[in-house]
């Protein structure tokens, strides 16, 4: 009996070691440092939009991952774009999981506004609602990241400009601004520098990285590199006087948004005067907007004032909105 006892213990500890290393080993093929940074190399690849082969792979493992929903998720229209908008933003998540949080939180929602006995059509708004939230969250995410990487690329231009003058090659060069200068813009440029040193000619690197990154100066930079390797010239001087020229745009931008500050101001209280009065009618008075429910000629008025509203909204937006 003793022996069985011995034998039952060992047995019991070498599956919980086998359990723990099978574990170790699940993570390290799934998660482990290597797999991210494969990952994120095919991810950057199929962003730049000159990898076919690895926007497959990038699909293929996201469908693995998730399993049969994720691969119909993937075949949805549109889903490379949202997959350059998660690159742009900086977001991690694969596509397909991030389609599927929303599904389920819009359901979610859905579910629990009929729970508290709200009507069907108040329970749609509020999922579309909630589905539209992920989305204009990662809008403002890539607003600011694009942001961050158009105020890091004077320094980076510059640097690059500075390593050609001291001697050094236009690789070499980009892996200095990856190793210089902190992210978006040193891990957007550590991706174009892994992409040469893999064989890739420097022409698609540089267009890949402005595809990747839809900042106009950044297209200037990539555009400049790809004129100089084809006829030549002066590349140092080239980057020099683009860097000037990202400087003064910059402070021209500046004195525009100071400008058209008061402009904006305004747009925002007239977009939001109407419903904040018509709140504080309904709290001094709450009967006294009743008509516009009830009557049908109130719903006429209020489609006639909302779309005056929308077209006021768009006049103004497009007033302050200038491009330099």
């Amino acid at each position: 009996m003793d022996w069985a006892f011995a034998i039952f213990l060992l047995v019991c500890f070498l599956a919980v070691v086998l359990l723990l290393e099978g574990g170790f080993l699940l993570w390290n093929d799934t998660r482990g440092a290597e797999v991210r940074q494969l990952e994120r190399r095919l991810r950057a690849l199929q962003a730049g939009g000159r990898g076919t082969q690895a926007a497959s792979l990038v699909k293929a493992r996201e469908a693995d991952t998730v399993g049969l929903l994720g691969k119909l998720l993937l075949r949805l229209p549109r889903v490379s774009m949202l997959e350059r908008s998660l690159q742009q933003a900086g977001v991690t998540m694969p596509t397909s999981r991030f389609l599927m949080t929303t599904g389920l939180l819009t359901i979610a929602v859905v579910l629990v506004a009929l729970a508290l006995r709200q009507p069907l059509w108040l329970a749609l708004v509020l999922g579309v609602g909630s589905a539209l939230l992920p989305f204009a969250g990662l809008s403002i995410a890539r607003t600011k990241r694009l942001n961050r990487f158009q105020a890091q690329l004077p320094d980076a231009v510059e640097l690059i400009a500075r390593a050609l003058r001291a001697g050094h090659a236009f690789p070499p060069a980009l892996q200095m601004v990856s190793e210089e200068l902190p992210d978006p813009i040193g891990g957007e440029f550590a991706t174009a520098f892994e992409e040469v040193n893999y064989g890739i000619p420097v022409s698609d690197a540089m267009q890949n990285l402005a595809t990747r990154v839809p900042v106009d100066d950044l297209r200037f930079f990539a555009v400049a590199v790809i004129l100089q390797r084809e006829t030549g010239g002066n590349l140092a001087e080239i980057l020099d006087n683009i860097s000037r020229l990202i400087r003064e745009r910059f402070k021209l931008l500046g004195t525009i948004r100071v400008l058209s500050a008061e402009g904006k101001l305004s747009a925002w209280i007239l977009t939001l005067l109407p419903f904040a009065t018509a709140l504080m009618i309904n709290l001094v008075s709450p009967g006294f907007m009743d008509v516009l429910w009830k009557d049908p000629i109130g719903y006429r008025l209020i489609f006639v004032a909302l779309f005056s509203m929308a077209v006021g909204v768009f006049w103004m937006w497009r007033i302050i909105k200038i491009r330099v």
